[in-house]
């Protein structure tokens, strides 16, 4: 059997200088916005799809600059759909500017509902609350376009109304934040789920397209293998948590400080989430008691039920 490492190896090569319109297919063209970042990598990838009459897949930020390349590279052509795969601030705010200047309709994934008196606190500030599709699209259904077609795959994880979408035409998918070839993702309480994320991951697993488009970054050109390689990491992060908390780190700062080692500063809140993702599973599952009861950033972690 491989190991984890040979099936997850992370492209973090630049995808194509930001603000060009690049032909990756024959139905799909990327054009990267402006706001590189730790969490972003070299910015978010929006994907034209169809020649003539065109869906934009993930706008963008909130970024007058990306709107107006979008805008000013398509002039010749008509964009009738902008469709979103979540709503995190780096994917979906540009759908508003852009359905303003074109007439089109965005639609994708639900609006973010802020989960309600959340044991671990009010942590999903990334989301756009102003988000409002004009369709909302479930698992399964089917956007037509000229001579392309694209249908809502659900996978909640990285956030609880995210959708990656099937290409049909080509074996492909854009897999939005769920999996990205350069980084695993942030799984964010309390709307990040480690539980669903794991889940989404398997469900990607059972079908079948040979290509996978990315939020961020570069192709994911082998995607049973990479995402194999993904749910394996998540089990190995698991298996840590749980050494570290056998060994008498009862915190999640300590547990980030053990086993991300050199991990760059910037990225150690994420990390922290996502060490808290696995606790709140854990937790659930008995196999972790809180000093809070329910996993909470600041709580102390034991091994074992109550």
């Amino acid at each position: 059997m491989a190991d984890a490492a040979d099936d997850l190896k992370f492209d973090r090569s630049v995808a194509a200088p930001v603000g060009e319109l690049i032909r990756v297919s024959p139905l799909v063209r990327r054009m990267i916005a402006p706001n590189p970042g730790p969490f972003t990598f070299t910015g978010t990838c929006t994907y034209v799809v169809g020649n003539g009459r065109v869906a934009l897949i993930d706008p963008g930020p909130d970024s007058e600059q990306h709107v107006a390349a979008l805008l000013a590279t398509l002039s010749g052509e008509t964009i009738t759909h902008v469709v979103v795969t979540h709503t995190h601030r780096d994917h979906s705010p540009a759908a508003r500017a852009i359905r303003a200047a074109t007439g089109a309709r965005i639609v994708g994934c639900a609006r973010h509902v802020p989960v309600q008196d959340a044991p671990s606190g009010r942590l999903d500030a990334s989301h756009d609350l102003d988000h409002a599709p004009d369709v909302e699209m479930r698992d399964g259904d089917v956007m037509s376009g000229d001579g392309f077609s694209l249908e809502a795959v659900a996978t909640p994880g990285h956030a609880s109304n995210h959708l990656c979408f099937a290409l049909p035409e080509e074996n492909a998918l854009f897999s939005g934040d769920h999996v990205m070839g350069w980084s695993t993702s942030v799984v964010s309480p309390p709307d990040g789920n480690m539980a669903a994320y794991m889940a989404s991951l398997d469900k990607l697993r059972a079908r079948s397209e040979a290509i996978y488009w990315p939020g961020h970054g570069n192709p994911v050109r082998e995607p049973e293998r990479f995402v194999r390689g993904l749910a394996t990491h998540r089990r190995q992060r698991e298996t840590s948590i749980l050494q570290r908390i056998a060994a008498g780190d009862e915190t999640i700062v300590a547990i980030v400080e053990r086993i991300y080692v050199g991990l760059d500063p910037r990225l150690k809140g994420g990390a922290g989430l996502s060490v808290l993702a696995h606790l709140e599973d854990l937790v659930a599952r008995g196999a972790v008691t809180s000093s809070d009861g329910a996993a909470t950033l600041t709580a102390q972690y034991r091994i074992g039920s109550v």
